[in-house]
């Protein structure tokens, strides 16, 4: 078996600029929290605690963007930054109202995953701008 070293190298765009979602996992699962990065499938980290997985998540980062760079691939950027789009007085508050067929599958879909409404909402949200990031729209 041949092991090959990558060099760490730093993101052009930094990995605050990145939108990234941090879930619960259901005790069936193992527990603790998931991380995610829409705009970079796959790149996933876990961790017992919020912060452990955060931390985790941005070694993953590093590791898949020096990856990237090793092999000559272009980083994507990110899809959402909030400096670009939103107010200054953005609060990160949203208020939606939904029909109530819709509010109780999600609510269903929630429970089943073992998470909150909101984090599955978020997740939602996170991943379908992720896609259109993909998609180029």
């Amino acid at each position: 078996m041949t092991v090959k070293t990558i060099a760490k190298v730093k993101p052009v765009v930094p990995f605050e600029s990145y939108a990234y979602v941090v879930s619960p996992l259901a005790a069936a699962d193992g527990g603790g929290f998931i991380f995610t990065m829409p705009d970079l499938p796959g790149l996933m980290a876990d961790g017992e605690t919020e912060a452990q997985a955060l931390a985790d998540g941005r070694e993953a980062f590093a590791a898949i963007v020096s990856d990237m760079v090793d092999r000559g691939q272009k980083v994507p950027a990110p899809a959402f930054n909030v400096d670009d789009f939103a107010p200054a007085s953005a609060s990160g508050k949203v208020l939606a109202r939904l029909p109530r067929s819709m509010h109780r599958q999600l609510a269903a879909r929630a429970k089943t995953e073992g998470v909150s409404l909101n984090s599955l909402v978020l997740a939602f949200i996170a991943e379908g701008l992720g896609r259109r990031a993909a998609l180029g729209s």
